[in-house]
């Protein structure tokens, strides 16, 4: 059985006033200095295939929003149709264009388009089987970037479609989950080569709800995150699901300021960037620290090491 990783949800309502308030209530982008990472990078040229509960075309995100499919067991469709409000809400994180004039929400990669696929209608109602379908379609359909903020049990098909996306060059991004549910990295998160995601707080500290683990490469923003809902509402957010879908915003600026970098490349650049908290090195808290975004895109990171011989 898989379970999404939001810890806590509340729906924001959708009145004008509220898409005013909004982009001021996403006190990430500020964090993260994002505005100054949108003059070097917006993600231009990139796809980003959400793997989740579907994608509502909010009228923030509409414009960013692919067709796509739907891998739960039984089911048809393209994607666009969300009934719980998870997956268009880490959708807005990663692609959200917005209003104009500073209003609505707005995404780490505005420019960025989201391929959404629905492994699940709602919350814990899947399997790794259907997460791994997403995978394998992602692949195929020419994704960069594959985002996954959700904590499931290992499967053969699940470690299968990892590896086919590896081989791809496509980048798998996923959460390692959310105490005091779980208590150490979950899957796919843990399957190596993908980049495992945790939650921080607004003083840059490992969120509470952050899992830890041998596998955590990273952390992001991941407490009372505002994004997109469905019905033209929005959410807010706790937990590593945000986290991870501000990550892979992230990815998608720095694959689309460096066209040559290889998934495993990109992955280097980003954690080799981050701010380093904890024990010097990497952590299981922290793992190698907190996402910088402008580093991610503007420092000389001296190339990835080749893997040593087998």
């Amino acid at each position: 059985m898989a379970l999404i990783c939001a810890a806590a949800t509340t729906v924001v309502p959708a009145s004008p006033a509220h898409a005013d308030r909004i982009r001021n209530n996403q006190w990430h982008l500020r964090y993260l200095r994002v505005a100054e990472a949108h003059r070097i990078s917006q993600g231009a040229g990139v796809t980003v295939a959400v793997i989740d509960t579907g994608v509502d075309p909010h009228p923030d995100l509409r414009n960013n929003l692919l067709k796509g499919t739907v891998t739960a067991s039984g089911e048809t469709g393209d994607g666009r149709q969300d009934f719980d409000s998870h997956g268009t809400g880490m959708a807005g994180l990663i692609a959200a264009h917005g209003r104009g004039h500073g209003n609505g929400a707005l995404g780490i990669a505005p420019q960025a388009k989201i391929l959404p696929i629905r492994y699940a209608k709602r919350e814990g109602d899947s399997d790794p089987d259907d997460i791994a379908a997403g995978i394998e379609w992602a692949i195929a359909n020419k994704a960069n970037i594959i985002s996954i903020s959700v904590a499931s049990t290992a499967a053969p098909s699940l470690a299968a479609a990892v590896k086919a996306a590896l081989a791809a060059d496509v980048l798998v991004v996923a959460g390692v989950g959310n105490a005091p549910g779980y208590f150490g990295v979950q899957f796919p998160a843990a399957l190596d080569g993908v980049l495992a995601v945790g939650a921080s707080d607004r003083d840059g500290n490992r969120a509470q709800v952050s899992v830890t683990g041998k596998k955590v490469a990273i952390l992001a923003p991941g407490v009372d995150i505002y994004s997109t809902s469905i019905n033209g509402k929005y959410r807010r957010g706790t937990g590593t699901s945000d986290s991870t879908a501000i990550v892979a915003g992230a990815a998608a600026l720095v694959r689309s300021k460096y066209p040559e970098l290889s998934a495993e490349e990109v992955i280097h650049r980003l954690t080799a960037t981050a701010v380093d908290k904890g024990p010097p090195g990497h952590d299981e808290e922290y793992g190698y620290g907190v996402l910088d975004l402008v580093a991610a895109l503007t420092a000389d990171v001296p190339p990835l090491a080749p893997s040593p011989e087998p």
